[in-house]
């Protein structure tokens, strides 16, 4: 099929800049792009019939990497500044 309409995965090295160029970067193309992104994420992990803890899993492990990253800087003053 055409470039533009290939998922990332299919989209070789050297295509990738032509492929990027391609991509809607406004408000209203990102948000298409994110809700997309989280129906195949739902799709795969989530409303399966025989599905385990993966997706739940994940989701978690998201949340406390952007939590830590959100807080890093202030946890980073509070251990320097904390008597060993």
């Amino acid at each position: 099929g055409p470039l533009a309409e290939r998922p990332l995965m299919e989209v070789r090295l050297g295509e990738l800049h032509t492929w990027v160029s391609t991509c809607n970067f406004s408000p209203q193309g990102l948000l298409g792009a994110v809700q997309k992104a989280w129906s195949s994420y739902c799709a795969k992990y989530i409303h399966v019939r025989r599905g385990g803890p993966a997706g739940i899993s994940m989701l978690l492990a998201g949340y406390c990497l952007l939590s830590y990253g959100w807080n890093y800087q202030h946890l980073s003053k509070t251990s320097l500044a904390s008597p060993i």
